[in-house]
C-alpha cells in the first residue's frame, strides 16, 4: 500500500518546544505510517520565482525567523538530503512539462525541520524540499503533485507544510486554547467541505469563494502546499483539526 501525502499545519517555531496537541498528532501518524524511505517537503516558506529542488546531501538546519527563545535556535535537524531523488524529482517535474533546477546549498527551512522534529525526531529519514513559486497559485502546486504522486508507492512521504488559516496580524496571544474566532472556523470549515465533496474547482478559486479568504490569507504561500498535498492523493482524510491563538489553525489532513 502506497503511503498518502500529508498537509501539515505548522504554526509557530515554537512548535519545536511547545508541541501542545499538534506534537502528539503528528507523532501519532507518523507512528501509524510505514517508515518511508524519504521524506519530500513543500514547504511554504521557501518563496521563489522559478522551480526549485534542494540537493544538498548534508542540508544545514536554518533558523529563518527572529525574536524567539535562544533555546529554539539550538535546535537541529540533521536529516540527510538525498541527491538522487532529487535529480529523480526534476526528471518527473521536466516529464509533466514543468522546468526545475536543483539547488545544491538550500539549508532546510522551518517550514520543513519543525514538523519532522516532531514525527521523526531521530532525523534519520533523508529529507528534500522543493520550492514554492507562489506567484503561480495553485495551478502549479496541483501539477506538481500529479506529477510526484506515483512517488508515494515508492515509500516516499510527500508533504505540503503550510497553514489551513495564516493571519499573524490578527493572533491573540491571550486566546484561551478553546477560543476560535468565528471567520477563522468558517474558512476552515469550507475548505474542508471542498475536500471532502472533491470540489477541485472551488478549492482553485477559494480567493473568490471561501468565507473571509483575504483575512485567512493575505498572501497565498501558507495555503498553496495543500494543493500539492491534494492532488498527490485522493482519499481526504482530517488527522487532526484544533486552533492556537485564536485564529492560527493548527490542521493535519491526509490523502491516500
Amino acid at each position: 500500500m502506497s503511503l498518502p501525502s500529508l498537509f501539515i499545519s505548522h504554526g509557530s517555531p515554537m512548535l519545536a518546544l511547545q508541541p501542545g496537541a499538534s506534537g502528539p498528532a503528528l507523532a501519532c501518524l507518523a507512528e501509524q505510517l510505514r517508515k518511508p524511505r524519504a521524506i519530500v517537503v513543500v514547504s511554504a516558506h521557501w518563496e521563489s520565482r522559478e522551480l526549485w529542488v534542494g540537493s544538498a546531501a548534508k542540508p544545514d538546519t536554518w533558523h529563518d525567523f527572529r525574536g524567539f527563545p535562544a533555546e529554539l535556535y539550538q535546535v537541529q535537524y540533521p536529516a540527510p538530503g538525498e541527491p538522487q531523488l532529487a535529480g529523480e524529482i526534476v526528471t518527473l517535474l521536466a516529464r509533466a512539462g514543468l522546468a526545475t533546477q536543483l539547488d545544491t546549498k538550500r539549508p532546510f527551512d522551518h517550514g520543513a525541520w519543525v514538523p519532522l522534529t516532531l514525527m521523526y525526531p531521530q532525523a534519520n529519514i533523508p529529507v528534500v524540499q522543493i520550492s514554492l513559486p507562489s506567484q503561480h497559485g495553485p495551478a502549479l502546486q496541483r501539477q506538481m503533485g500529479q506529477a510526484l504522486a506515483c512517488l508515494r508507492a515508492q515509500d516516499v512521504l510527500l508533504i505540503g507544510s503550510g497553514s489551513i488559516t495564516h493571519n499573524l496580524g490578527e493572533l491573540d496571544w491571550q486566546a484561551s486554547p478553546d477560543r476560535i474566532e468565528p471567520w477563522a472556523q468558517a474558512f476552515r470549515d469550507w475548505i474542508v467541505d471542498k475536500l471532502t465533496q472533491q470540489d477541485h474547482a472551488a478549492l482553485d478559486d477559494y480567493r473568490r469563494q471561501a468565507p473571509h479568504a483575504t483575512r485567512n490569507h493575505p498572501s497565498d504561500e501558507h495555503l498553496l502546499p495543500l494543493f500539492f498535498a491534494a492532488a498527490a492523493g485522493e482519499q481526504f482524510k482530517v488527522e487532526h483539526s484544533g486552533f492556537t491563538l485564536g485564529v492560527l489553525g493548527m490542521d493535519i489532513y491526509s490523502f491516500k
